[in-house]
C-alpha cells in the first residue's frame, strides 16, 4: 500500500530525463522553496527555502569573520553621478539596471539605481574613510538583496532581484589584494565541496567573461546533472580602477599620495539551485547534511500501539540536545508512505523510523536518502551512530557528483570534438587567448569559456587552439552554462 502511494506522489515530478528544466521547477514547487513573485522575474524565498540559504549564510559569514571581514549595510539606491564615474563598470550593467524616477508624487532631479551591485556605494564611503596606510586594509562584507532586470528568469538561477553577500575590501598594496582575491576564491571553493558536496573548478576568467570594471576575475564551476556549466562564485580584482574613478587615496609610509587596491567577492541564492541540479533525483531534493535544515526526521510507525509516542518523544529530545537538526512527525490526517514521499522530496539526509517491532528488539530502522537504502540501529548510542552515518552522507554525495562530472568531463583536440563533448559536459581545450575564437566558439555551440585552471602547465595537452589552430599556451574549460 506504501509503495502504491509513493508512485502516484513521485509522479507529480517530471523525469531529469524526460524535460530536465521542467523536472527542476517541479521539484521548487513541490518542496515549497520558492513561489513566484507579484513582480516580473522575481521570487518569494519560503520558509524552507530561507533555511537552507541561513545554514549556506551561517557557514559563509563564520569563514569570513575568521578571515578578518566584518559586515556593514549599504543603501540599496544609488545615484546616477555615482554609477557614471566607472565607465567600464556602468557599461557592463547599464542594461540592466532598474531606476527610481519618483519620490511619492514629485519627479527626481536625479535619478537612483537600484543596486545591481555595491562597488560604486563601497567606493564612495572607502574616499571619505581612508586617510593613510594605518586605516588599511578595510575587509567588508554586506548581505542584502539586488535587482538585475534579467529579460529571461529561472528560480534561483537567474532572478531581476536575488538574494547574496558581497565582499568589498581595499588594500595599500597590489600583492595585498591579489592574495586577498585568491584567499576569498580558496573560501568558496571550500565551502562549495565541503559544504554543499559540490565537486568545482577553479581558475581564472578570460578577459570577455570578467566582471565588468575588474582587472582579473576568478571563478569555481559546477557540473550540473544536464551537462551545463553552473558559475557558483566569483572574486574579482579591481587593481587601481575603482580607487581612481573614485578618489580612493592614502598616505603611505613614506609619505606618498597613493591610489588603494581593491577586490569584491559574492556568491547568491543560485547556490540552492546549483544543489538541487546538483543532488536532486527523480523523488526530489537531496540536501547535504551540512546544510540540511532537517537533517533527522523521526516517524512513528503504528502511533496507536503502547510506547510508540513515548519513545519518539524520548528521541526527538535525546537527538536534538546531541545538537541534531531534528524534528518528529506526529501527523496524524496523513499515512506513513504520504510522510515518507514527503520527507524523501525534500530531501532530509535520515529517516528514523520508530515501530514497535523495533522497539522491542531495542533498534530502529534508518533510511538514507542519499543511496535510498535502509537499515537498522541499535537505540543506544544512536545520537553518535547518527552523527557518523551524516557524514557519510555527506562524502558520498560529493563522491557521486564528483564522478559524474569528471565522467562529463573530456579533452577536445579540435572543434568537432569541442561541439560534441559540450552537448553534455565540459571539455577541456586548448586556447590561443584572442576573443575572437571565444566568439566563434560562442556562436557556433552556444558554449561558453568557464576557467583556466591555475595549474597551466601541468594541464597543457597540445600547442595549437582548438579553434584556429595558432600557438596556443592556455588550458581553459568550455561549456553551455546557465
Amino acid at each position: 500500500m506504501a509503495k502504491e502511494k509513493k508512485q502516484e506522489f513521485v509522479t507529480h515530478i517530471t523525469p531529469r530525463s524526460e524535460d530536465f528544466s521542467q523536472w527542476y521547477t517541479d521539484v521548487i514547487k513541490m518542496t515549497e522553496l520558492c513561489d513566484y513573485a507579484p513582480v516580473r522575474g522575481c521570487m518569494v524565498v519560503r520558509p524552507y527555502g530561507y533555511a537552507i540559504w541561513e545554514r549556506i549564510q551561517a557557514e559563509l559569514d563564520r569563514r569570513f569573520k575568521e578571515t578578518g571581514h566584518e559586515n556593514i549595510a549599504m543603501p540599496m539606491l544609488i545615484p546616477e553621478s555615482l554609477l557614471l564615474k566607472e565607465a567600464e563598470h556602468v557599461e557592463g550593467f547599464a542594461p540592466e539596471v532598474a531606476w527610481v524616477t519618483h519620490g511619492g508624487t514629485e519627479e527626481l532631479t536625479e535619478r537612483l539605481a537600484v543596486r545591481p551591485t555595491s562597488e560604486t556605494l563601497f567606493c564612495t564611503m572607502y574616499s571619505k574613510w581612508v586617510q593613510t596606510w594605518r586605516d588599511l586594509p578595510m575587509k567588508y562584507n554586506q548581505w542584502c538583496s539586488v535587482m538585475r532586470w534579467e529579460k529571461a528568469t529561472r528560480p534561483f538561477l537567474r532572478t531581476s532581484e536575488f538574494w547574496w553577500q558581497e565582499g568589498h575590501t581595499i588594500h595599500a598594496t597590489p600583492e595585498e589584494a591579489q592574495e586577498e582575491t585568491l584567499t576569498m576564491l580558496e573560501v568558496y571553493r571550500e565551502v562549495a565541496e565541503n559544504v554543499l558536496a559540490l565537486p568545482v573548478y577553479v581558475g581564472q576568467k578570460s578577459d570577455k567573461e570578467k566582471f565588468a570594471g575588474a582587472r582579473a576575475t576568478y571563478s569555481i564551476e559546477a557540473m550540473m546533472q544536464d551537462g551545463k556549466a553552473l558559475q557558483a562564485g566569483t572574486t574579482h580584482n579591481f587593481g587601481t580602477n575603482f580607487a581612481e574613478a573614485y578618489d580612493i587615496q592614502f598616505q603611505s609610509k613614506e609619505g606618498k599620495l597613493e591610489y588603494v587596491h581593491e577586490t569584491s567577492w559574492g556568491v547568491s541564492t543560485r547556490l540552492i539551485g546549483a544543489i538541487i541540479m546538483t543532488h536532486g533525483d527523480e523523488r526530489g531534493l537531496r540536501l547535504p547534511p551540512v546544510i540540511a535544515p532537517i537533517q533527522a526526521v523521526i516517524l512513528p510507525i503504528a502511533a496507536h500501539k503502547p510506547g510508540v509516542m513515548e519513545a519518539s518523544n524520548d528521541l526527538f529530545e535525546q537527538l536534538k540536545a546531541a545538537g541534531l537538526r531534528v524534528k518528529l512527525d506526529d501527523r496524524d490526517t496523513v499515512s506513513a508512505g504520504f510522510k515518507f514521499n514527503d520527507w524523501e522530496l525534500k530531501g532530509v539526509p535520515v529517516r528514523v523510523e520508530v515501530g514497535p517491532r523495533d522497539l522491542e528488539n531495542g533498534v530502529v530502522t534508518v533510511f538514507r536518502r542519499d543511496l535510498c537504502e535502509k537499515i537498522t540501529l541499535p537505540l543506544e548510542g544512536l545520537a553518535d551512530a547518527l552523527k557518523n552515518l551524516l557524514d557519510d552522507i555527506q562524502k558520498e554525495l560529493f563522491r557521486q557528483a564528483k564522478a559524474f562530472r569528471d565522467e562529463k568531463t573530456f579533452v577536445a583536440h579540435n572543434m568537432e570534438e569541442l561541439g560534441e563533448i559540450v552537448k553534455t559536459g565540459f571539455a577541456k581545450t586548448m586556447w590561443c587567448g584572442d576573443r575572437a575564437c571565444e566568439d566563434a566558439i560562442k556562436e557556433q555551440f552556444n558554449a561558453s569559456s568557464r576557467n583556466m585552471p591555475f595549474d597551466q602547465e601541468g594541464e597543457r595537452f597540445q600547442d595549437t587552439c582548438v579553434c584556429c589552430g595558432k600557438k596556443a599556451d592556455k588550458v581553459m574549460y568550455f561549456a553551455k552554462a546557465y
